[in-house]
């Protein structure tokens, strides 16, 4: 697999990495340890250098699991995780203190079987909490060596720009993909200017975008999807038009939807590496294979004009989580 930098920071990763998140939380029962490290490990095969996790996940179960599977490998690949809530726990409130940042990250260190992270997050903005001091205290960290790169999640233009004046910002982390295409009208801008990279959570449209979904597929109860307004089953249904056009554009091609939504992804600019995750061998097998994928111009014209005639409908999340982006 090819390669990519994340903007101006020197961080070389693959140019698709691995989302691990739903291996262990938001999608559902954990997936078993087993399997999930066996699936970590042939991404790893496969080419993929780029992990991202975070003690929220579980919470820190992911980070476990993913310090147990690249162990093996860890000086050859790139692990990603996230700080931001009090005691890792999302329920729990923002919380990007000092202490509870250097908290955090003795807890990473050690979950992930590791004397560094290669690059770490702020999971989301804390309103109370200056960026200044957020961005300092990571600095310091990378002085003793801890830390290597800094990165934002769901982080507005103003956050961006605090952070990147204390320390270079090497990644912001944010969903993007063809049913979620907002990040292009601020943050691309910005993120081309300071030399950033963009870590596109969710390129799949959780799922959707592979065709694998429709209005009658039923979630797990502790799925979140199941409070996510785009996927009640009106939305879906209005939706399911997009995905449609997606599924003849991606057969004439050869290949997939999900190949076919991913590849799009990469070509919109050479600092975006996508993230997509799964907890199925075949998926991952199949989602790789979008770097592969060569889109035409007029294959590019052609997505525009689907996403042109199918506009995405229903908000991208609820009340309660929308208020934690874009700060």
């Amino acid at each position: 697999m090819k390669t990519r930098q994340l903007g101006a920071s020197g961080l070389t990763v693959s140019e698709l990495g691995l989302g691990c998140m739903g291996l262990s939380f938001g999608y559902g029962p954990a997936t078993d340890k087993s399997e999930a490290i066996k699936l970590i490990r042939r991404a790893v095969e496969l080419g993929v250098t780029f992990f991202d996790t975070a003690e929220t996940y579980g919470p820190f179960i992911n980070e476990d699991v993913v310090g147990e599977a690249l162990k093996p490998v860890r000086d050859q690949v790139v692990i990603a995780t996230k700080f931001g809530f009090k005691n890792g726990n999302v329920v729990e409130g923002f919380d990007s203190s000092p202490k509870q940042i250097r908290r955090a990250v003795e807890g990473c260190l050690k979950r992930l079987r590791t004397d560094r992270i290669d690059l770490l997050y702020q999971h989301r903005v804390d309103p109370n909490v200056p960026m200044e001091e957020v961005a300092g205290t990571v600095k310091q960290l990378v002085g003793e060596g801890k830390v290597k790169h800094f990165g934002l999640s769901e982080a507005g233009v103003e956050s961006i720009r605090r952070a990147h004046s204390v320390l270079p910002v090497a990644a912001v982390q944010s969903e993007y993909s063809l049913w979620w295409r907002e990040p292009e009208t601020s943050i691309f801008p910005v993120l081309q200017e300071l030399g950033i990279g963009f870590v596109p959570f969710s390129p799949l449209g959780k799922g959707f975008l592979t065709g694998a979904i429709d209005q009658n597929t039923q979630f797990e109860s502790t799925d979140f999807r199941n409070t996510v307004p785009r996927f009640d089953s009106e939305h879906r249904a209005a939706n399911q038009a997009l995905v449609d056009l997606l599924k003849q554009m991606a057969s004439a091609k050869g290949i997939t939807p999900a190949q076919l939504a991913l590849a799009w992804v990469q070509v919109q600019a050479p600092w975006i590496v996508p993230i997509p995750g799964t907890t199925k061998l075949h998926r991952l097998e199949e989602n790789l294979g979008a770097a592969t994928v060569d889109l035409s111009d007029a294959d590019k014209q052609k997505i525009a004009s689907i996403l042109a005639q199918a506009p995405v409908q229903g908000d991208r999340y609820a009340a309660r989580a929308q208020k934690m982006i874009n700060r």
